[in-house]
């Protein structure tokens, strides 16, 4: 998942800014007891989305795949006053897990969970969204996609993680690969839609950056 040289990662983890003691001890604990640790959007890409969360303000955050909760602290952090973060998960085993570290936080009251699957979910949403941060299921990440695009204000965003797919995008793709076709496809997909602008970053695992166009 980490394509730089441990050197580079290590150092742009140690000149970026820290993690709180909440995020720290929520980041330790999902290593030590949840499946799947990688999933974890981690220390320095936290901070990325906190930032990018920050620099818009945003009033409505919609995140697609809660896992144990620290992505949504983080975008959180940038929430307008009275903002809400609406987030989306069908694991109801971690629900909990990502709970109890959000009513540790000033920011619980701003997080609306939501268990069940994603494509029933995201039609009943009424809100338009300033920010949309997508990290779930990658053979449903072009669906995912098309059922928010609409509920997007005019120069909202879209981050759509794992798009570099642990270097597999770049590869010879069997058929049978159907997670890597599926970020392939949505990776073209979005590149090709008029109504947004788009930057691929190869922070950790890959972030497309989508900005919809006015």
């Amino acid at each position: 998942m980490d394509f730089l040289p441990p050197n580079i990662t290590a150092y742009a983890d140690a000149h970026t800014s820290p993690e709180s003691e909440l995020l720290r001890r929520l980041n330790r604990n999902t290593h030590a007891h949840v499946m799947a640790p990688r999933m974890l959007s981690g220390h320095v890409q936290g901070r990325f989305l906190s930032m990018i969360s920050w620099m818009i303000r945003p009033r409505y955050v919609l995140e697609i795949g809660t896992y144990t909760g620290y992505s949504a602290l983080c975008l959180a952090e940038g929430l307008a006053d009275g903002g809400k973060l609406i987030t989306i998960d069908q694991n109801e085993e971690l629900e909990e897990f990502a709970r109890s570290y959000w009513r540790q936080s000033p920011l619980n009251d701003a997080i609306d969970f939501r268990l069940g699957t994603a494509t029933d979910i995201l039609p009943t949403l009424n809100q338009t969204f300033d920010l949309v941060f997508i990290d779930a299921d990658k053979r449903n990440l072009s669906l995912y996609f098309d059922l928010i695009i609409d509920k997007v204000q005019p120069g909202g965003f879209i981050l759509a993680d794992n798009v570099l797919w642990s270097g597999k995008v770049v590869e010879s793709v069997k058929p049978a690969d159907l997670d890597t076709l599926a970020v392939q496809a949505f990776n073209q997909k979005v590149h090709n839609d008029p109504r947004v602008e788009n930057v691929l970053l190869p922070i950790r695992d890959g972030i497309m950056i989508l900005r919809k166009r006015n």
